[in-house]
C-alpha cells in the first residue's frame, strides 16, 4: 500500500467534500458508557467556541449591544467592533464590469484582560471563544452561560435558531513527512494511479446525526507550523443543531452537554493511538 504524505514546503491546497454516515452505537476505544473522554495533558486544542444563533422580536440595535459590552467590561475589558464585509459585481453588456465592497458593523467583540476569553455580541447572537491553553468544558460552559443569560435578558429575542459547539484543534507531529494513515483514521484519499505525496490539502466532512437531530462538519487542512521539523494539521470539529432547537433555558445548556459528548465522539472516532501519545 502506497504511503500518503505531506510536504510542508509546498503551497497549494486539494479541496475534498464528502457525506457519510453516522453509525449509532459504533465503539469508540476512549469513550466510556457515559460519553466521557480521557483527560489530555497536553490538548492539542487552539481554541473553542460555543455559538447560539437567535431570531429577533425586533431589530438588535449596535447601541443595545455596545450597553451590553460595557455591563460585561468587568469580565471583558476589551471590547472592538465587529466588521461583516460584503462584495458586488455589477455586469451589463458591452460596458466594464465594475466591482464594489462594503463593511458593516454587525456587533461588538468584547475580550478579557488576558485575551483568552472572547465573546461576539452579534444582530444574530452571541458566540463565546476559550483560546489556548483550555482548562475544561464546566469551566468553558458556564462562562459562555453567563454571557447569553446577559445577552438573551437585553436583547429582544423570538427564539434560539443554532447552537453548536465547535473546537478546533492543532495537531503537530514531530516528523517532516507524515503517513496521516498512522494518525488520522478520516482523511484524503488519493488514487493510487497518482503522486502520493500532497503539498498540502483541506477536506470537509458533513456528518448527519440524527439521534440527536445535529450535524458534524469536520474540516481537515494543514497549516505553517510553530517549528522546523514539525507538520501541523488541523482538526477542526464543529457539533450544530439548527431545526427544531431547544428554546428554554434548562433545555439548551442540557443540549450543549449532548454536543459536547458527540463533539468528544468525533473528535475521539478521527484519531488513531498514535496521535494520542503526542497529547500525553
Amino acid at each position: 500500500m502506497n504511503s500518503r504524505k505531506i510536504d510542508i514546503a509546498a503551497q497549494w491546497r486539494r479541496s475534498i467534500r464528502i457525506k457519510l454516515k453516522w453509525i449509532p452505537g459504533a465503539n469508540y476505544s476512549t469513550l466510556s458508557a457515559m460519553g466521557e473522554t480521557i483527560h489530555y495533558n497536553k490538548a492539542p486544542i487552539t481554541e473553542a467556541i460555543i455559538d447560539l444563533r437567535v431570531e429577533p422580536r425586533t431589530e438588535i440595535s449596535l447601541d443595545r449591544l455596545q450597553n451590553l459590552a460595557s455591563d460585561l467590561r468587568n469580565d471583558y475589558p476589551k471590547s472592538g467592533a465587529v466588521y461583516e464585509a460584503t462584495g458586488r459585481m455589477h455586469v451589463e453588456p458591452g460596458v466594464t464590469a465594475a466591482a464594489s465592497a462594503q463593511q458593516t458593523q454587525t456587533g461588538v467583540r468584547c475580550l478579557s484582560e488576558d485575551g483568552r476569553h472572547i465573546c461576539q455580541l452579534l444582530r444574530t447572537g452571541v458566540a463565546h471563544s476559550w483560546l489556548a491553553p483550555y482548562e475544561s468544558w464546566g469551566q468553558f460552559r458556564d462562562r459562555a452561560q453567563s454571557v447569553w443569560c446577559n445577552y438573551r435578558e437585553a436583547m429582544d429575542i423570538s427564539s434560539v435558531s443554532r447552537v453548536a459547539v465547535r473546537y478546533i484543534n492543532r495537531i503537530d507531529v514531530p516528523q517532516e513527512n507524515v503517513d496521516l494513515k498512522q494518525y488520522f483514521r478520516t482523511s484524503p484519499e488519493i488514487s493510487p494511479d497518482l503522486p502520493q505525496t500532497m503539498a498540502g490539502f483541506f477536506m470537509q466532512v458533513q456528518l448527519p446525526l440524527d439521534d440527536i437531530q445535529a450535524t458534524a462538519v469536520i474540516n481537515q487542512t494543514i497549516v505553517p507550523p510553530p517549528d522546523m521539523g514539525v507538520v501541523s494539521i488541523i482538526l477542526d470539529v464543529d457539533v450544530f443543531r439548527s431545526v427544531a432547537v431547544p428554546q428554554d433555558e434548562s433545555e439548551i445548556w442540557s443540549y450543549f452537554e449532548t454536543l459536547h459528548i458527540y463533539k468528544n465522539k468525533v473528535f475521539e472516532a478521527s484519531i488513531t493511538n498514535k496521535t494520542r501519545e503526542l497529547f500525553q
